[in-house]
């Protein structure tokens, strides 16, 4: 769908009155030395708000699987808007044994990278430019939070195909749970419908993921024990909620994370914010992103971040 058609059906679906469909036309087509539009406590985060917070991780997820797969993250024209442009720290290429796995980071980056352009898209002039984003000392930090290394040792990602794997398996999970928390604050229709489609695709690329790691923990019983205790620390520092699981054992199996009725669970963007920023203080930078998002939700405090 083109831009401007998106655009054209977002309007439509939700202007019900005249009024809808100018405050719809203004959060469009402001420019972009204007602000995004501004959050209320009475209606919570507006609709581009949120695709200004998804659109940051989704930054996020397509330069990581980007470098990973192949060597280079996202051109020039896909990193610019409203706020402060940041550059990316770490990442290469990696040197994969695997073909299985060698695909699925090269596949899961081209979805990645639609993303990224699907949001810019959609937002037009309202996007935000791409965050300052860590890929070396962040998952360094993650690593020695969940005990995987000691003080003073290193964390690579990209080492091998295994570390990229537990990398991917951190970033997945709070996608998905990143898109479910937001879908009741959305309200236009069209919006609503595209961010199902998002979070589809991301739940796919999390099961790959999960499923992947379960097959390498059949040769390797460590496996279960280094996504145990990045899961534990997903859970430590999203908040009070006992939510995260991991991937059970090699007996019993625990694929797909969900509740006592088979569904995913969502997280509101304060616990999505204290992952990236790997800080439960509601801190508003740190982690994968040095200096915080950009735009309008970037604190790690309160039910919708705002």
């Amino acid at each position: 769908m083109s831009e401007n058609r998106f655009i054209s059906d977002a309007i439509n679906a939700s202007a019900e009155t005249a009024e809808d469909r100018v405050r719809l036309t203004e959060i469009i087509g402001q420019t972009a030395t204007s602000a995004p539009p501004a959050t209320t406590a009475e209606d919570g985060p507006s609709d581009a708000s949120i695709l200004n917070f998804a659109l940051n991780l989704e930054y996020l997820e397509a330069e990581f699987y980007l470098r990973g797969a192949t060597g280079q993250g996202l051109p020039e024209d896909m990193i610019g808007g409203i706020g402060t442009p940041g550059q990316v720290y770490g990442g290469r290429q990696v040197d994969f044994r695997s073909p299985l796995i060698k695909n699925i980071a090269r596949e899961i980056a081209m979805d990645e990278r639609a993303h990224v352009a699907f949001l810019r898209g959609a937002l037009g002039d309202a996007a935000v430019a791409r965050p300052r984003i860590s890929l070396d000392h962040s998952f360094t930090a993650a690593a020695i939070a969940a005990g995987l290394i000691k003080p003073g040792q290193t964390f690579d990602a990209y080492a091998n195909d295994r570390n990229f794997l537990f990398a991917a398996f951190l970033f997945e999970d709070v996608g998905v749970t990143a898109f479910k928390g937001a879908a009741p604050f959305i309200s236009n229709k069209t919006y609503l419908d595209a961010a199902a489609g998002l979070l589809a695709t991301e739940a796919y690329h999390a099961g790959i993921v999960r499923a992947t790691l379960f097959s390498e923990g059949l040769a390797d019983d460590s496996v279960f024990d280094v996504v145990h205790k990045i899961s534990a620390v997903r859970n430590a520092v999203s908040g009070p909620a006992d939510d995260d699981q991991d991937l059970g054992t090699r007996d019993v199996a625990n694929l797909v994370p969900t509740d006592e009725y088979g569904r995913t669970f969502g997280r509101s963007a304060a616990q999505i914010l204290n992952i990236v920023y790997l800080d439960p203080q509601s801190g508003t930078s740190g982690g994968f992103y040095p200096d915080g998002l950009n735009g309008n939700i970037v604190h790690g405090t309160g039910p919708t971040a705002d």
